[in-house]
């Protein structure tokens, strides 16, 4: 009994070599021949089971009752060939003929195209070194959750109202820099006086 899986396959027969099938045919053929037909039906029999047609068993039944009935015709006639009347041997002569003919014809006819249609045997093949392998993917793993873990933002630093500020501190110069300044200067008012006073006494001297 079998599951829900694929039914198995009935082996099929090997094809023989065409070496074989071509001395299988050669010899039936010679046997049929030396037998003047008498053991054509072995050539129908071996049609028969290879191509296990009902047509072909038909054929091997007729086959030999014609070979039964040649054979108690020609053990009818007279030995001495004289004393047979000459329709006896035309009737004779057509039925060695006809099973001969016959015979052979349709026994090379049937199996050779049998075995055409069968196909010739496979050959393996070898894999060619060249050949592209196709890309590898690797099994697709279970569902995974993934949590993502989102940043949460800081809280910014507030200022405290009740911290004094102190202002910035100013640097105060130094007291001789401001000395420094401070003469710079008096020289600086000290030469303007003088030449306000040089001017003044030009424009005297030159009034009078």
């Amino acid at each position: 009994m079998h599951g829900y899986g694929p039914t198995p396959q009935q082996p099929t027969t090997p094809r023989p070599s065409q070496a074989t099938l071509t001395a299988v045919r050669v010899i039936l053929v010679v046997v049929t021949v030396l037998s003047c037909g008498l053991l054509g039906w072995a050539a129908m029999l071996r049609l028969a089971i290879v191509t296990r047609r009902p047509r072909d068993w038909i054929l091997l039944v007729v086959v030999a009752l014609l070979n039964g009935g040649l054979f108690v015709f020609i053990m009818a006639t007279p030995d001495d060939p004289d004393d047979m009347s000459d329709a006896a041997a035309v009737v004779l002569f057509l039925w060695l003929v006809g099973v001969l003919a016959g015979v052979i014809t349709y026994y090379l006819y049937a199996e050779i195209r049998h075995y055409s249609s069968l196909g010739s045997p496979p050959t393996p093949s070898l894999p060619s070194p060249y050949a592209a392998t196709a890309p590898v993917h690797p099994a697709p793993l279970p569902y995974q959750q993934q949590h993502l873990v989102q940043p949460q933002p800081q809280p910014r630093p507030q200022p405290n109202p009740y911290t004094v500020q102190t202002p910035p501190l100013t640097p105060t110069p130094a007291p001789q820099r401001l000395d420094q300044v401070r003469a710079e200067l008096d020289e600086l008012s000290d030469y303007l006086r003088k030449e306000n006073k040089e001017h003044k006494e030009h424009r005297e001297g030159e009034g009078r």
